[in-house]
């Protein structure tokens, strides 16, 4: 059964870092962004699979909101 998942990519001088907020510990790295999706993808199957349906459920109905700020120093 397909879930959809919110994930978070970030990018620094060593690759890219990929989580899912809703799983915690549910993370992984790559050197791109192709192979860091393909690896955030396998984690988060592999996580799902160690859970109940009800604890998918749960896991998954976590609301999450996103948003970009402008803030000004000094």
């Amino acid at each position: 059964m397909p879930y959809k998942v919110n994930v978070i990519i970030e990018k620094d001088e060593y690759g890219y870092y990929a989580y899912c907020p809703e799983l915690e510990g549910c993370q992984t790295q790559g050197d791109s962004l192709e192979e860091v999706l393909s690896n955030i993808k396998e984690a988060i199957r592999l996580y799902l699979e160690t859970l109940s349906k009800d604890e998918i459920k749960a896991f998954l109905s976590k609301e999450i909101l996103t948003t970009s700020l402008e803030v000004r120093v000094g």
